[in-house]
């Protein structure tokens, strides 16, 4: 039975960052089956057209995509632009701040620019452009939600991940932030942190070294991009009156980074 106390996703407009796969294109899907319309943003726009096109079929009221790049602000104005005609005058109600990643596992004494760089300009100041222009289009006392997905690396750190442990703890505190800042319009704000989660983040991380990538996993069963995309549907489905603040969600053969429970093969 559904619970009559529920948000209703069908036909709200959602914005989604980092679409064209992991989470996001999960989140794009997940979205879908509950009839909401959708903006999706991401670079990969061969992949994006084709989580719009899938989300369609799911059952979504309405899936655009255009490029986005949130290390740009340029591109975030573009797109912002274009959701605004897309929305045509139509309040924006689940924004998805997913775009994000990091780059590399160097030591600091090892670490390069260009791969801190990125993962700043991605995870902190990507989330903080697009949150800003978005914003605007998120109504007041209505049930409206940002969710910024985070990760287990912000509330603890490890070897070679200075840089992206660093930017995840800012991500946190841009969502704790936010909520002083938003108190008393009714926008709820919320952050997910997954732990290990098999997706394409490893493959990134290791510039696409796909055995490295697979060897974060090996031995054990981690979390899917399925799951998270569950995690936000709750939370942007709990009564308008509800806020979730902080979930930190890990598989059960994870007890901590670099605490995990491997299988023989």
């Amino acid at each position: 039975m559904k619970n009559p106390r529920r948000f209703t996703l069908k036909n709200k407009w959602v914005l989604i960052t980092g679409a064209s796969s992991g989470f996001g294109a999960a989140a794009a899907r997940a979205f879908a089956a509950e009839g909401a319309k959708m903006l999706l943003g991401a670079r990969r726009i061969d992949r994006l057209e084709k989580v719009a096109v899938d989300a369609k079929k799911i059952g979504a009221a309405a899936a655009h995509f255009y490029e986005l790049d949130v290390s740009k602000t340029a591109s975030v104005e573009n797109f912002i632009r274009w959701a605004k005609a897309k929305l045509k005058f139509q309040p924006l109600h689940v924004l998805v701040n997913n775009a994000g990643g990091a780059h590399g596992l160097d030591s600091v004494a090892d670490g390069k620019d260009v791969d801190w760089e990125t993962t700043f300009q991605t995870n902190v100041l990507g989330l903080l452009r697009v949150t800003r222009a978005a914003l605007p289009f998120l109504p007041r006392n209505a049930g409206a939600s940002i969710i910024n997905i985070g990760s287990i690396a912000g509330r603890t750190t490890y070897a070679g991940a200075a840089a992206y442990c660093a930017a995840k703890s800012g991500e946190l505190a841009i969502t704790r932030a936010l909520r002083h800042e938003l108190l008393g319009t009714g926008i709820r704000v919320g952050t997910i942190n997954p732990g290990l989660a098999e997706t394409e983040f490893s493959v990134v991380r290791f510039k696409g070294d796909q055995k490295k990538a697979d060897d974060v996993y090996a031995g054990m069963n981690p979390l899917t991009a399925e799951d998270i995309a569950e995690t936000i549907i709750w939370v942007a489905s709990r009564p308008p009156h509800v806020n979730i603040d902080e979930i930190l969600i890990k598989p059960t053969d994870q007890a901590e980074i670099g605490k995990v429970f491997r299988r023989n093969k």
